[in-house]
C-alpha cells in the first residue's frame, strides 16, 4: 500500500524534531532503533627515539632499529626510531617534543636538559661515567706520542680536525685538555680547526693525510681497529685524555602522561636490564661498546656543562 506523501513529511519532520534528544539516551536505547554512535578508535601513542649521528648511518639504523625492537617487547608499546641530521637537530627535537627519549652525548644531553626542565637522565653505558678521547695523528706528520697534557702544544700550526662541533668526546673535552697545553683554535694551520661531523669521518681524514691530527671518541677509536678500518702504518693514537662523563639516555619530562604512571621508571628499568645472556640484548650492547647500562649521576654532568659554558656552547 502506498504512504500518502503527507505523512512521510509529517514523519521526516517528528524525525528532526527528536534528533537534538537523542544524544541523552542511552546507548542501549540508541542501538534499538538503529542509531547507536560508532565506537571511536583510541589512538595508542608511539615512543619515539633518536640518536645524536655520531657514527655512519648504516650502523645507527641497525643499532636503533634493534633498540626499538627490544623497547617495544619489553614495554607493549609501539616505539619507533627517527633519525636526526645533526647533534643540533637532535636537541631540537626533543626540545619541541618530536623525540621523547634521545642517546645524547654528555654536552647535547646537558644542553637538551637545560633547554626541558623536567627532562629525566634514565641510564648510562658502563663505560660512561669515566670516558676517554684519544688525539690521533697521521704518521707522515712528525707528531710522536706524547707523555702529558702539555705535549699538545705540539699541534699548533698542524692541521686538525674535530668531530662533529657539538661532540663531547670529539670537540668539547679535546678544545678543553688542548686550552690546557695553551693551545687555542686559532693555533692551528689555517688560524681554525676543521669539524668532520662524525668521529668515523675524522679517523677518515687524518688517515689519508687531509688533516695531520685529530680527536675522536676511543669507544669508536677501538671499533673501527677492531673491524679493520684502521691502518696503523697511517694513523696512530698520540695521546689519551684523563676520564670525563659522556653518554646518557635523556627521556621527556610527560612519559608517564603520556603512557602511563611509572611508564618513565619502567623503560630505565628495561634498558638497564639488557644482558649479553639475551641474543637480542647482546647485539645492542656490542653495538653500544658496553657491557650493560646503568643509573646515571645527574651531579656527574656538571663539568660537562661547566665546560660547555667555557667555550660557549652552553649559554
Amino acid at each position: 500500500m502506498r504512504i500518502p506523501a503527507r505523512f512521510t513529511a509529517v514523519a521526516v519532520g517528528l524525525s528532526l524534531a527528536l534528533l537534538p534528544a537523542l544524544p541523552a539516551l542511552n546507548p542501549t536505547a540508541l542501538s534499538a532503533v538503529g542509531l547507536a554512535p560508532a565506537r571511536a578508535e583510541v589512538q595508542k601513542p608511539v615512543l619515539r627515539i633518536g640518536a645524536i649521528p655520531d657514527q655512519n648511518p648504516e650502523k645507527l639504523n641497525r643499532l636503533y632499529g634493534l633498540v626499538a625492537n627490544e623497547l617495544s617487547q619489553q614495554l607493549g608499546v609501539t616505539v619507533k626510531y627517527v633519525p636526526v641530521t645533526d647533534y643540533s637537530a637532535a636537541v631540537s627535537a626533543f626540545r619541541t617534543g618530536n623525540l621523547d627519549v634521545v642517546w645524547f652525548g654528555g654536552l647535547t644531553g646537558v644542553q637538551a636538559t637545560l633547554l626541558k626542565p623536567g627532562a629525566r637522565m634514565i641510564a648510562q653505558r658502563d663505560i660512561d661515567a669515566q670516558f676517554y678521547s684519544v688525539f690521533i695523528a697521521n704518521t707522515a706528520s712528525g707528531l710522536k706520542p706524547i707523555r702529558n697534557v702539555k705535549g699538545l702544544s705540539e699541534l699548533k700550526g698542524k692541521r686538525f680536525t674535530f668531530g662533529s662541533e657539538s661532540s663531547t668526546s670529539g670537540r668539547l673535552m679535546p678544545q678543553y685538555f688542548l686550552s690546557q697545553a695553551g693551545v687555542k683554535l686559532s693555533d692551528f694551520a689555517g688560524g681554525a680547526p676543521g669539524f668532520s661531523g662524525s668521529h668515523d669521518a675524522t679517523i677518515a681524514l687524518v688517515q689519508s693525510g687531509a688533516y695531520q691530527a685529530g680527536a675522536v671518541n676511543e669507544q669508536v677509536w677501538k671499533s673501527n681497529l677492531r673491524n679493520g678500518k684502521v691502518n696503523r702504518a697511517k694513523v696512530q693514537v698520540i695521546w689519551r685524555t684523563s676520564p670525563y662523563p659522556d653518554y646518557l639516555w635523556l627521556a621527556q619530562p610527560n612519559l608517564d602522561q603520556s603512557f602511563g604512571k611509572g611508564f618513565t621508571t619502567k623503560l630505565a628499568k628495561a634498558i638497564i636490564s639488557w644482558r649479553a645472556s639475551d641474543p637480542e640484548q647482546k647485539q645492542i650492547l656490542t653495538l653500544f661498546g658496553a657491557q650493560q647500562f646503568t643509573k646515571v649521576n645527574g651531579a656527574e654532568y656538571k663539568q660537562i656543562e661547566q665546560v660547555g659554558r667555557q667555550i660557549g656552547k652552553i649559554r
